[in-house]
């Protein structure tokens, strides 16, 4: 692919903030890739440009019916000033997926290689060199043909933007609280659930909103049938740890495969631990956190990696997983994931990639 790279004139480069004072997503890099999509002509005109505005007609398809779709992934500094991403071959099968689902063009991952690998050879020195810092990655990809009427768009817009950022919580690792919403719902079974797509943080919002005026961190949601079973939390995958076994629900088409999900029970079932996707129910596991068989409860995902949960509350009562604090797996997976990312621990399962920076 012959990508066209336009430098932004150095005296206009924006200065880089200290990796203490990194938070999660306010900042972003001096360029960004973008790259068109036109039905019978396929993907075309690749360029690194100065990060800037889009120019959109009113009447963009995206406005109007929603086709979107992105990815998150995270690029890594590791000694000796290599810059290498996690997993990102997981994102971009994802990413078609996605794209499948949303009637909209699928692209080969060797291209999103290409891109990050361009759009980074100007960028490069945005990685943030500390542990727990790191350079966020979004692609996304919106319809832009000027059209009223549904049906998928005949022209789309491909692009990639990066940012420097820090904890995605302001707790950091600490223990979060979640709220658990039996009154709204994220996605059905048969919708779009497990696509990641713009359309279903939309519809986040509102019951995050009153998790938030709680005092609560994220929103734990139920499905949407009989709302009683457990899905996800907020962004994230959940995990319960009951006894020995740990638990996530099982993917039925209304939950986002995460590829952090694939990681912790890839960890765990290396380590012996006896994992189950399965339905699990909210009674199921307030009861265990009631009688002390529940050691664990964490969301995975990747901004925040890990994230421990001290607490729940279901239909005004809360209740306290263990004594509050962080559970030993959450711990565990915790600092062999980033132990890995960062290149302090070995990479067992090839899941690093160096970029051509």
């Amino acid at each position: 692919m012959d990508i066209a790279i336009h430098p932004l004139d150095p005296a206009k480069r924006r200065p880089k903030p200290a990796d203490k004072d990194l938070v999660f997503g306010r900042v972003f890099t001096d360029h960004m890739f973008v790259m068109d999509w036109t039905r019978g002509k396929d993907w075309h005109d690749p360029r690194v440009i100065p990060y800037q505005d889009f120019k959109l007609d009113p009447a963009a398809m995206v406005l109007h019916y929603g086709q979107g779709i992105f990815e998150g992934l995270k690029a890594y500094r590791w000694p000796g000033d290599k810059i290498n991403m996690f997993r990102s071959d997981q994102n971009w099968q994802r990413w078609n997926r996605s794209a499948r689902r949303m009637c909209m063009p699928e692209m080969d991952p060797s291209v999103q290689v290409a891109a990050l690998d361009a759009l980074l050879s100007l960028d490069k020195d945005w990685v943030p060199r500390s542990v727990g810092s790191s350079l966020y990655v979004r692609p996304a990809m919106i319809a832009n043909e000027p059209h009223l009427g549904v049906r998928p768009a005949d022209q789309y817009i491909y692009f990639l933007i990066t940012g420097p950022v820090g904890a995605y919580y302001a707790e950091g690792f600490s223990p979060t609280k979640i709220y658990v919403s039996d009154e709204y719902v994220r996605s059905v079974r048969g919708g779009i659930g497990e696509a990641k797509t713009m359309g279903n943080y939309a519809a986040s919002l509102f019951a995050a909103e009153i998790a938030k005026k709680k005092g609560f961190t994220q929103v734990l949601w139920l499905d949407a049938i009989e709302r009683r079973y457990v899905e996800e939390v907020g962004t994230s995958n959940i995990f319960f740890r009951i006894g020995n076994e740990l638990i996530t629900p099982a993917l039925t088409g209304s939950i986002l495969p995460g590829v952090t999900r694939d990681t912790v029970l890839t960890l765990a079932k290396n380590w012996g631990i006896t994992c189950t996707e399965r339905t699990i129910s909210i009674d199921e596991v307030i009861d265990t956190i009631k009688s002390g068989d529940m050691k664990d409860i964490f969301a995975t995902g990747t901004a925040a990696v890990i994230s421990p949960v001290g607490q729940i509350s279901y239909r005004d009562e809360l209740f306290t997983v263990g004594d509050g604090g962080v559970g030993e797996l959450s711990l565990r997976l915790y600092n062999e994931i980033i132990g890995i990312q960062y290149g302090e621990k070995k990479d067992t399962f090839g899941w690093m990639r160096q970029l051509n920076v």
